[in-house]
């Protein structure tokens, strides 16, 4: 079974649950407490991190201005000049293109494509472009929304993102899994070709649709909680993703935060080669 993710952190725990041998606790407990997490191999995960919910998807998603847009996420380098993992923002930059190569090879020999996806913007962006590359190659394609929330004896947990389970959890999730019918890949196909129509700068999930929004969509959410009063920006963003988890990374706020000190409507009070680190306020 080929797994597909639309996340960098959560690939990455999904690697780690493909082929692992170990007692389970909690919700990703085998059947018979001690089986394979999520049976296969690491290499049988698949990362499509296209970020598709933000900038221009009507260019190529294999093109340079996915490819450049990506490193400029990754590349912030927000706590600093990078050491050991310079590299890492160019790595992460690539279009994944690769990926998209592998899992044609994989259903070219015939295997299932499982997917997991959540209703944070970059999750169903693509999902929805993945229903339209996968419709017209005849896939046997399985699907695991994450749900909004789990019980667990006394005990509510609520999720926003694939990135947030743990490689031990995962098997926990399997009982969510269905076959996603040709008519159902048509009719997220057609979700995104919509999208791509509108190409509006971001896309966000609006009473449970996605969305064209202009760029600025999240900015009061910053505007919420920055007052006159000096602030880490570390700290700011953390309290927009702590009180207001939209499914929208925190690169995207600091890039954010960015534009309005070059616009002049943020203050920087104390600055820090570090962004993450410098002291900000309203202007």
């Amino acid at each position: 079974m080929i797994e597909v993710l639309f996340g960098e952190s959560e690939a990455a725990s999904m690697k780690m649950a493909k082929g692992r041998r170990t007692v389970v606790g909690g919700a990703g407990k085998a059947e018979n407490g001690s089986g394979t997490w999520i049976g296969g191999h690491p290499r049988q995960v698949i990362c499509l991190g296209f970020m598709l919910d933000i900038g221009d998807i009507k260019e190529p998603v294999d093109g340079r201005y996915r490819r450049e847009l990506i490193r400029a996420m990754y590349g912030q380098e927000q706590w600093g000049k990078q050491d050991e993992g310079a590299g890492e923002p160019e790595a992460a930059a690539d279009p994944y293109t690769a990926e998209l190569e592998r899992l044609a090879e994989y259903i070219g020999q015939g295997e299932p494509v499982r997917i997991w996806y959540s209703d944070s913007p970059y999750s169903r962006c693509g999902f929805y472009f993945l229903c339209g590359w996968l419709k017209p190659r005849q896939a046997d394609v399985r699907v695991v929304k994450l749900p909004e929330y789990v019980q667990r004896a006394n005990v509510i947990r609520r999720y926003q993102n694939w990135g947030e389970i743990g490689p031990e959890e995962f098997a926990g999730f399997l009982s969510g899994e269905r076959r996603l019918s040709h008519e159902e890949q048509s009719m997220y196909a057609n979700a995104w070709s919509r999208l791509v129509e509108d190409n509006s700068p971001l896309r966000a999930v609006i009473n449970g649709k996605m969305t064209g929004v202009p760029e600025d969509f999240y900015d009061f959410l910053i505007w919420k909680r920055l007052t006159g009063k000096p602030v880490k920006q570390v700290r700011l963003i953390g309290d927009i993703l702590g009180y207001d988890p939209l499914g929208v990374g925190d690169w995207w706020y600091a890039g954010r935060i960015q534009h309005h000190i070059l616009q002049g409507r943020i203050k920087v009070v104390e600055d820090s080669e570090k962004p993450y680190a410098r002291i900000i306020s309203l202007a």
